[in-house]
């Protein structure tokens, strides 16, 4: 498949830099590619200078007086002869540049060539702004559900990981996540009763399985996502979506606010609750961003319908301190007092550090 790629050189002088000479210097090489070029100057004298070519592809050439130097390379290609003809000109631009600026320069930054569009799309956005590179290399299943686009991609590092309308949720490679939410190791769930809100991939109805609780319910609203888990994950939920009613655990295909609704109405109760169904939204704005709303709803019926041990619930990136604080906020608002410890943990293919809660109803004094 065709695709656009985008590369990027950028050198910083240590001197002031002398647009022309560098103009003059680098023309040559883009001439050579049969590019037409294209100059704009300031009263600063700085420089944009504009390279097309007529099979599509055109390169950026910003010259700050500064000493910053800007490349910025786009060309539509399909096979890797395009790929080669890129750092080809690259390499020569850069060659070029140091006998151009002799000993003046002080970093010469190449990043990695961007692909937009490509028959596998690599690039994801982490909550807090970043953009992320997976090594993927094979769309394993890629479809739509009335409640979401599910994509399972492999990656050669972390396994097949899902992404859920554009949101990376969970690899094979991340039995730390699902350890850290259900504080494995610390809680004791043999002949427990948990209430699992979401679930996705049942990586956590799986380790929950082996420590023989009295019945693991699990609720995930969408079948489109529980069927290429089973299929794709298997890795993670080892059976346990291959049987939606077993000894000790089930699954519910349904909307998890009418089941905590009924469970609050009949009285059940829950030794422990899992919520992970959607992140601290990263918006700081509650009144405007729905999913404030529904979060605080599902923290409040979650806190109905269990015991008083403990509710395990996702957290987003550490770097989000102000939605992270705005959740805190939310915490505080619930129809009972709680506490909130909070743990950081290190999810492989979220690539950044991550916050769990366990939330915890106030001892009565």
């Amino acid at each position: 498949m065709a695709a656009v790629w985008h590369s990027t050189l950028n050198f910083m002088l240590g001197a002031k830099a002398d647009g022309e000479t560098i103009l003059k210097g680098l023309q040559s090489i883009f001439q050579e590619q049969g590019m037409a070029e294209s100059v704009h100057t300031w009263e600063d004298h700085a420089y944009l200078a504009t390279y097309t070519n007529k099979n599509g592809s055109f390169t950026n050439l910003r010259i700050c007086p500064h000493g910053l130097v800007l490349l910025d390379l786009q060309s539509y290609n399909s096979d890797i002869q395009g790929k080669e003809e890129i750092d080809n000109l690259l390499n020569k631009v850069e060659e070029r540049m140091k006998e151009l600026s002799q000993a003046s320069i002080e970093q010469v930054k190449c990043l990695p060539t961007i692909v937009q569009r490509g028959a596998i799309d690599r690039y994801w956005p982490t909550p807090d702004g970043c953009l992320v590179g997976y090594d993927i290399d094979e769309v394993v299943g890629d479809g739509d559900s009335p409640y979401q686009n599910i994509k399972i991609l492999h990656s050669k590092q972390f396994g097949n990981i899902l992404i859920l309308s554009g949101d990376v949720n969970v690899a094979e490679s991340d039995l730390a996540y699902t350890w850290a939410i259900m504080d494995s190791g610390k809680e004791e769930y043999t002949g427990k009763d948990l209430l699992i809100l979401g679930g996705r991939n049942g990586g956590k109805s799986r380790e929950i399985v082996k420590l023989k609780p009295k019945m693991a319910t699990m609720v995930e609203i969408d079948q489109m996502v529980v069927d290429p888990c089973k299929k794709y994950v298997h890795k993670t939920c080892c059976g346990v979506l291959g049987n939606l009613k077993g000894d000790c655990s089930q699954v519910l295909i349904e909307d998890c606010i009418p089941v905590l609704k009924r469970y609050t109405k009949e009285g059940r109760e829950f030794d422990y609750v899992i919520n992970d169904l959607t992140a601290v939204p990263i918006s700081t704005s509650p009144e405007e961003d729905p999913t404030w709303e529904f979060l605080r709803l599902i923290l409040d019926l979650s806190m109905k319908v269990f015991k008083g041990w403990e509710v395990f619930s996702t957290g987003n990136c550490v770097n989000l301190t102000e939605a992270l604080s705005l959740y805190e906020e939310q915490l505080g608002r619930l129809y009972c007092p709680v506490e909130f410890p909070m743990e950081i943990i290190c999810v492989p293919s979220y690539l950044e550090l991550w916050v769990l809660y366990t939330v915890r109803k106030k001892a009565k004094l």
